[in-house]
């Protein structure tokens, strides 16, 4: 009994965890005056954040950045959300 509620606790974590890093790029999406961004400038907002987030990602298995191809297909990806 006890390692069923110890493992439902452990599961309860990481969910709650992912929740929060998906949200990360949608709760910076505020303007100086303190609103949330709305329309065109929140697409705008919320592009580049993920851009800059898949960036911060993109190395290869060696530890260096990567480019080209290999570089656009991990944006790719990591932009779509896969």
């Amino acid at each position: 009994m006890l390692k069923r509620i110890l493992l439902a606790a452990v599961v309860a974590t990481f969910a709650i965890g992912s929740a929060f890093a998906q949200e990360s790029c949608e709760s910076k999406a505020v303007g100086k005056d303190g609103k949330p961004l709305s329309g065109a400038a929140k697409t705008s907002f919320m592009k580049k954040c993920t851009t800059d987030a898949c960036e911060a990602k993109a190395v290869g298995s060696d530890g260096k950045k990567l480019a080209g191809a290999a570089k656009t297909s991990f944006m790719k990806k990591c932009q779509s959300g896969a």
